[in-house]
């Protein structure tokens, strides 16, 4: 029990203010379909830290630092160019054609590669065993997380201003992308 607390109540604790949440306000604004979303956080969760738990260790001995901090802020620049990119009601489906759950399962993976609940699904494998415990912790700490972010987005949505959500969350991954560079 300790595995599975310590697990999920660091990832749960991590992830409040991360990227993945404004990702699942903007999901769910954007689809206006919670569950499929949620459905698509848990998948993309469960594989991303199964597989942050299993090789993590050994993709941080073969990428330098330097290498990381590249793709790290690349992957947030272009993520931020690309929330600027604003739907038409009727385009919507011809641009998400594989609908919210996928749209979500490989949004969330992508983003989560190299965030910093990866990075603790990784220290904590090391630490704990079994691993698979967790791997399920962490998954509870994000959906913990991201799962309310959702369902307000989603209930609120139609209140929401999309169009400055879309600026400041676009701002905030280049920003972070441009603060990573920085840092390297």
């Amino acid at each position: 029990m300790e595995t599975l607390f310590i697990s999920t109540v660091s990832v749960a604790l991590a992830e409040i203010g991360d990227k993945t949440q404004l990702l699942a306000l903007f999901l769910a604004a954007r689809f206006r379909k919670p569950w499929p979303i949620i459905a698509g956080i848990l998948v993309a969760t469960l594989a991303n830290h199964g597989i942050a738990a299993e090789i993590g260790a050994w993709l941080a001995e073969l990428l330098t630092p330097q290498w990381q901090h590249w793709l790290i802020a690349g992957a947030f620049i272009v993520m931020g160019l690309w929330i600027l990119v604003p739907d038409k009601e009727d385009d919507a489906a011809a641009r998400y054609p594989y609908g919210a759950f996928l749209t979500t399962l490989i949004a969330f993976f992508l983003v989560e590669i190299g965030d910093k609940t990866q990075i603790a699904t990784v220290v904590l494998a090391a630490e704990f065993e079994p691993v698979w415990l967790v791997v399920v912790g962490t998954t509870l700490g994000m959906l913990a997380a991201n799962v309310p972010v959702v369902l307000i987005g989603h209930l609120n949505a139609d209140r929401l201003p999309l169009a400055v959500i879309r600026y400041v969350a676009a701002g905030l991954f280049v920003a972070l992308g441009v603060w990573v560079l920085i840092d390297a």
